[in-house]
């Protein structure tokens, strides 16, 4: 950018340096012709009245001396006799004899020739001639020039050395507020930039400053009223600890305190991570790739996770008479994420078809693996979902807050995976959630294998 606003600078210079340049010299040419012209039309001028006075020769040759040393001054006397230079053509010479005018006519050299009459007694015309070569004509013309151009030439410098002091302004701003915009992207949210260089960079430092504060203040008043509402939850959640105390012993007992039990560890997890200054869980961080935060490599059994998960959502679908449908692949397929978060997705899905569907509503879930991802699919047959692009738009939905889709749609792209919603064979909704296939660390051996074929390689 710096190397291209100098360019520019030096451009636009030499263009207007040009425009200037040229029909200044052609003036000072025409200037210096013009002189020259002039004083030889008063050197030949002044020698008129030193023919009125004598014809002499002796006496004319010295005063054409004294007139002009330089020897361009000449005289034609009427008898023939020519005194000092005589480069007329003789043509040009009759014709200012006979006719008594005054004539200036170029030479083929390039020069320029002057002649005056001279009327003297007796009807007798003498000729004052005046001549002058090409370099006269042109005298002063080159220094005038020279100076021009080293006028210009300076002045296109100064603009361009201008420019570059500017443009190194400019960049050294914008680098600045680029590298604490990657900064802020990266997750480092005390990332700042200094204001300066031109007042549009000025303003726009200004405002990323204000934008960076204005987004620690959004997380802080976010993490307090997820504090807030998770410790209002523990209320009703003490309550329910008391009922399942006071249950008899039965399978249903025991299924009701195993969900209280997970539902207070959810929730422990949930005040914690609120508690922790600018946490980003799991769930809300993005893939490295992505240009976020790297994250630790957790290897999660897929298979494993959904089968525990939809084994526990098939005995609620009984409660309901729900006929539920479980299909999980029989080959390793892990996943990239923690095993508490793969489960949320498959109870937020899961949990999305019975808030949403009558009882007795079929569903099915299933998990497949290809080359290089895991397939995740619940779908029932309710009525389907209406809206499914706006469906993955937290808060759009007026009927929930979406918060099941988007821990989806999070968990996916922590795995560089997606999140689609269509309808499936059942005849009502199909979300489809698929996940990055991690590869397994390499074991020992194959490590050090590869390493020393590296150093046969290198050796």
């Amino acid at each position: 950018m710096r190397r291209t606003l100098a360019g520019v600078a030096l451009a636009v210079t030499s263009m207007v340096a040009l425009s200037f340049l040229i029909p200044l010299a052609l003036l000072v040419r025409s200037e210096a012709r013009n002189q020259a012209v002039t004083g030889a039309e008063q050197r030949a001028a002044a020698l008129a009245p030193v023919l009125t006075l004598t014809a002499d020769p002796a006496e004319l040759r010295q005063a054409v001396s004294g007139l002009d040393p330089n020897g361009r001054l000449g005289v034609h006397l009427p008898n023939g006799q020519s005194i000092g230079s005589a480069r007329a053509p003789a043509a040009m010479l009759l014709r200012a004899q006979q006719e008594g005018e005054s004539l200036a006519q170029g030479l083929p050299d390039g020069g320029w020739v002057y002649l005056q009459p001279v009327v003297l007694g007796q009807g007798r015309v003498a000729v004052v001639e005046e001549s002058l070569p090409k370099a006269a004509l042109a005298q002063g013309v080159t220094v005038s020039l020279t100076v021009m151009a080293l006028l210009a030439l300076g002045l296109v410098l100064g603009s361009v050395l201008v420019a570059d002091r500017l443009a190194a302004r400019v960049v050294h701003s914008s680098r600045g507020l680029s590298r604490a915009a990657r900064a802020l992207g990266r997750g480092d949210l005390e990332s700042r930039v200094e204001p300066n260089g031109p007042p549009e960079l000025l303003e726009a430092g200004r405002a990323f400053n204000a934008m960076a504060e204005r987004m620690l203040e959004l997380l802080a008043v976010e993490r307090e009223l997820v504090a807030d509402l998770s410790h209002r939850m523990r209320t009703p959640l003490t309550a329910l600890h008391l009922a399942t105390d006071r249950m008899p012993p039965s399978p249903d007992a025991s299924r009701i305190t195993a969900a209280v039990a997970q539902l207070e560890s959810e929730l422990h997890a949930v005040i914690t991570a609120a508690r922790t200054p600018l946490a980003v869980g799991h769930m809300g961080a993005v893939a490295a790739g992505d240009g976020g935060p790297a994250r630790a490599a957790v290897l999660c059994p897929a298979p494993e996770v959904v089968r525990r998960r939809a084994g526990f959502w098939a005995t609620l679908a009984e409660q309901q008479e729900r006929r539920c449908l479980v299909e999980v692949t029989g080959e390793d397929a892990p996943v990239d994420l923690p095993e508490d978060d793969l489960a949320a997705v498959v109870d937020a899905l899961v949990g999305n078809v019975f808030r949403h569907t009558a009882p007795g509503t079929a569903f099915a879930v299933r998990l497949t693996r290809a080359a290089q991802l895991v397939l995740l699919t619940v779908e029932d047959a309710g009525p389907g979902i209406s809206d499914p692009d706006g469906a993955l738009v937290r808060g759009v939905s007026t009927e929930s807050t979406g918060l099941g889709l988007d821990i989806a749609r999070r968990a996916a792209a922590a795995t560089r995976g997606t999140v689609a919603i269509g309808r499936g064979p059942m005849g009502g909704a199909l979300v489809s959630v698929t996940f990055g296939l991690s590869a397994p660390p390499p074991r020992r051996g194959a490590l050090n294998r590869r390493r020393g074929r590296a150093r046969r390689a290198r050796g």
